[in-house]
């Protein structure tokens, strides 16, 4: 059979075309269905499928992260047992209202041990936070380096948290006329005029927490 006689086939009378005719019409009709199937049910389930391999990158991260996690929790729980007691050893140093102005006065005492001349001592208003409050305290003071470095060393070993904030050292001129052999070595002793901040902190009451507390709700209610 020739391919050419595929034309003259008589669609009415299949049963009788020649093998070749046959075996054309039915790898046609099945390469037809097969697209067909491909194009309306096989391809929307490959969509589907990419769209599902889409969502599960992201899930799949989130679960290795999820996982890391929990192979590490026990470790992540000593390091929250540790921060904890850090803390609470921290609040331990923070004094109370009526407590500060005992411990303004050991710094103040502190400074004169170690041989500061204070022309200035002043707490500045009180800076609150969420749970403590911190306290400024400008500074104006003559001394020498070695007895601003013993200062420095021993508030830093207070039993409460005293920190410097900031710190300015100037050399005084020389004053005018003759000095006597003691005046020099005075004056050289105490050859830096020293300007700081010091910063301390205290501890809130229940009573003040409650109230920063109040002031943050009616900050939060719109005005009507």
């Amino acid at each position: 059979m020739k391919f050419s006689d595929l034309s003259n086939l008589d669609f009415n009378n299949a049963g009788n075309w020649p093998p070749l005719a046959k075996a054309i019409t039915v790898i046609t009709i099945m390469a037809a269905m097969a697209g067909l199937g491909y194009w309306y049910s096989i391809r929307p389930s490959l969509d589907t499928l990419e769209s599902a391999r889409e969502r599960e990158r992201p899930l799949r991260q989130e679960f290795i992260g999820k996982q890391e996690v929990m192979a590490n929790l026990e470790a992540y729980r000593v390091q929250l047992n540790t921060m904890q007691e850090t803390f609470n050893t921290m609040l331990r140093q923070l004094p109370t209202r009526t407590e500060m102005p005992d411990l303004l006065e050991d710094i103040s005492n502190t400074g004169k041990k170690n041989g500061l001349g204070f022309e200035l001592f002043k707490p500045e208003n009180e800076q609150l936070r969420e749970f403590y409050a911190a306290k400024p305290i400008s500074i104006k003071a003559r001394a020498s380096y070695h007895q601003l470095g013993e200062f420095i060393s021993n508030i830093a070993v207070l039993p409460r948290i005293v920190t410097l904030q900031s710190i300015s050292l100037t050399e005084p001129p020389e004053s005018a006329g003759r000095k006597t052999q003691a005046g020099k070595a005075e004056e050289k002793s105490k050859s830096l005029l020293i300007e700081a901040t010091l910063q301390t902190y205290r501890y809130l009451d229940e009573d003040e927490i409650a109230a920063i507390e109040q002031g943050k709700d009616k900050k939060a209610r719109p005005a009507k």
